[in-house]
């Protein structure tokens, strides 16, 4: 039973749903639905793993190669193909079940987009195209617009501002952990950014993604959404990531550089989706 649990990716479904929380204050505005909040997480989180599932399906031949993934179930065969592929989609039925039941259409086409993007166009180009991190940022983006749309059940520009953030931050945060594992990626012929254009190219996009990340959360404040509690110490996190970032310039060893930066990425989004919620009522 553990190895189907492990399928599911959980240290990936928790993440999301730190920001899934952080979503859903943002849209309620102060005021809280707890049981519609329960049965959107919950819903989101069987999408989420049916996703994960699916993706540790597609991705078997390339995990075989990895050091990190190659004792993978799927792998090893402890789970088979058509097992996982049944678990994923029980999973999925479930969880969209319950998000069509208890939160709203909206909620479940964001859902459906996310699920959709990070299962076909993400996990299938994911060895084709170098630009497969921006694709799945876009599917890592989608949960806390899960969270917003089901307390708000409109998309306006807080969730747009929302989606913004979560792409931003997703980039450097992918980047770091392909320059962690670079050798892993490159005998997986994987052809992400920091293999094909080299590291200096991607220490100067982490930059750049950073400072636009910077702009991006300050712009929650900008148009009303948290007030200057939230943006004094979002922006103080934003220029202490982007200052790790420029250190990456000077650094005699990239792999340990980059685990920084993937640990602060961790720090940094977990600390804004706490933020939102606490600015609210203070």
């Amino acid at each position: 039973m553990i190895n189907y649990y492990l399928l599911t990716k959980p240290g990936i479904i928790m993440g999301n749903l730190i920001t899934v929380a952080a979503g859903f204050a943002l849209g309620a505005q102060g005021g809280f639905n707890f049981w519609l909040f329960l049965t959107t997480i919950i819903g989101l989180s069987l999408v989420i793993a049916s996703a994960c599932v699916f993706n540790n399906y597609i991705d078997r031949n390339i995990d075989k190669k990895m050091a990190r993934t190659n004792k993978r179930a799927l792998v090893n065969g402890i789970i088979s193909a058509r097992n996982a592929i049944l678990f994923a989609i029980i999973l999925a039925l479930i969880g969209f079940v319950i998000l069509f039941t208890y939160t709203n259409l909206l909620t479940v086409l964001v859902a459906a987009i996310g699920f959709f993007v990070y299962v076909v166009l993400y996990s299938m180009w994911k060895c084709r195209t170098i630009y497969a991190t921006a694709i799945g940022s876009i599917a890592g983006a989608m949960p806390p617009l899960v969270g917003y749309c089901a307390a708000s059940n409109q998309f306006d520009l807080g969730a747009i501002i929302l989606f913004a953030i979560l792409v931003l931050w997703q980039m450097p945060h992918f980047y770091s952990i392909t320059v962690m594992h670079y050798d892993d990626y490159k005998a997986a012929s994987i052809p992400a950014y920091p293999i094909q254009k080299g590291m200096a190219k991607t220490k100067v996009r982490m930059v750049v993604y950073i400072s636009a990340f910077i702009i991006a959360v300050s712009l929650l404040t900008l148009f009303d959404y948290t007030g200057y509690i939230y943006l004094t110490i979002a922006t103080a996190i934003g220029f202490t990531w982007l200052w790790f970032s420029i250190k990456g310039f000077k650094a005699s060893d990239d792999k340990l550089w980059a685990r920084r930066m993937f640990r602060f990425s961790l720090v940094a989004i977990t600390a804004l989706s706490i933020l939102i919620p606490l600015n609210l009522v203070y």
